[in-house]
């Protein structure tokens, strides 16, 4: 029998800690650890490493190709002031 089992370790910090030391705190997340961040005792963040993403948006994204489900309404196209206008004006 075969286990996988891959352990995550998670170093506890309180706020107080952190702010004393943010930069060692933003070290150590850059090298891959994540940390917890207490208040009073109580978990209340998590601080892991970004993982590398591409900008690109996925082909198979429905956004992608938001303007496939476009229907033109009776003045036609809207354009995105006309969009800003109907979204932020209501």
């Amino acid at each position: 029998m075969n286990l996988n089992i891959n352990f995550i370790f998670v170093r506890t910090l309180s706020m107080l800690q952190f702010r004393r030391n943010a930069r060692r705190a933003l070290e150590a997340v850059r090298r891959g650890e994540r940390l917890l961040l207490t208040y009073r005792g109580k978990a209340v963040a998590r601080l892991e490493p970004v993982r590398p993403e591409s900008s690109e948006v996925p082909e198979d994204d429905p956004l992608r190709h938001i303007e496939e489900f476009a229907v033109a309404g009776p003045g036609g196209h809207l354009d995105n002031q006309e969009i800003d206008r109907l979204a932020y004006e209501s």
